[in-house]
């Protein structure tokens, strides 16, 4: 019970299924369970407060899997940038070779850095041209970012259905569908549709092995698909969060034309970070994609894995099978 793709050949894992970096839930605990539960499991590198603590935790992480994971950089739009390059000698000072990158141009630094190291870089893209892009740069994966995503879906508003095939259409390195998956009807429909596999984020969250506060899981299942918000729009950088209290007031104030630095205070990191450390879910804003419609239950990393797989096997060799005449 396997598929074999491009994706699973090049990472040498055994499913097609990618945990996405994700802040301050991208820890050893996170990874390693992915990874041995036959995805490929991500560390996010600026989860850590510092490099030596990032080293700390891929050392910590290898007495958790004896699978491959990799490390996740994302270069942010920043005032006080913190040292990227530092982060990634520590992950290649830890024998990382698969990088997951995201962010604004300037992560071309990091690319040229690890390069000569023979390191794969899987980038996240929210568009073909960008995508394109980076193929021509040299990178070894697109993950293309559907608008459905958690996080920043860029400002296109493109829907995985269409993004996807689009990419496919003229990317020619392996793609890894990313954005409102979360099942084995999404795998089966990521590989018709032209990927290799699929990156998910969300669901992830919404595992036994998960990093977060329980209160967070419960609010995914009980959420539907309509229960995120789009903030951030009128700055520019177009950020998919859970709705909350605090994602309605950022709303309604760009709705009234305010300026970044009147939410700046509700938005900050930390007010994120202690919230899904205390289980308030109403503290500050934290990610989540319209995936939430179609997650039901909280199981562990290897359950959902398994099942995804298994389910995906079944449309394939089933329903879809019995539909050919």
């Amino acid at each position: 019970m396997a598929f074999k793709t491009r994706i699973t050949e090049l990472l040498g894992i055994e499913h097609p299924i990618v945990q996405g970096g994700m802040q301050w839930v991208g820890t050893a605990e996170m990874a390693s369970a992915v990874s041995n539960a036959g995805g490929l499991g991500i560390l996010t590198a600026l989860t850590q407060p510092t490099p030596e603590a990032l080293a700390a935790e891929i050392a910590r992480c290898r007495t958790m899997t004896a699978k491959p994971f990799g490390v996740n950089i994302t270069v942010f739009p920043t005032i006080n940038a913190p040292d990227y390059k530092a982060y990634a000698q520590a992950a290649l000072d830890g024998g990382i070779r698969i990088f997951e990158t995201a962010g604004t141009p300037a992560v071309r630094e990091i690319w040229e850095m690890i390069n000569p190291h023979g390191a794969l870089i899987l980038h996240k893209c929210t568009a073909v041209r960008h995508a394109l892009s980076a193929e021509r740069a040299g990178v070894d994966v697109i993950s293309i970012d559907g608008f459905e995503c958690a996080g920043h879906p860029g400002e296109d508003d493109i829907p995985g259905l269409i993004l996807l095939p689009a990419a496919a259409d003229k990317v020619k390195i392996p793609i890894l569908a990313s954005g409102g998956f979360g099942d084995g009807r999404g795998l089966a429909a990521a590989l018709a549709l032209g990927a290799d596999g699929i990156n998910m984020g969300t669901r992830f969250c919404a595992t036994v092995e998960a990093p977060i506060h329980q209160a967070f899981k419960d609010a995914m299942v009980a959420a539907d698909e309509r229960a995120t918000d789009l903030i951030f729009r009128t700055y520019r950088n177009t950020a998919r969060v859970a709705k909350n209290g605090i994602s309605q007031a950022v709303v309604a104030a760009e709705a009234a034309g305010k300026p970044f630095g009147d939410v700046a205070e509700l938005v900050k990191g930390v007010r994120g970070r202690e919230g899904l450390r205390t289980g308030d879910t109403e503290h500050g804003i934290w990610s989540a994609g319209m995936i939430q419609g179609l997650i039901n239950d909280i199981p562990t990393c290897e359950e959902l894995v398994s099942r995804i797989v298994r389910d995906a096997e079944a449309i394939v060799r089933g329903r879809l099978d019995a539909m050919v005449a």
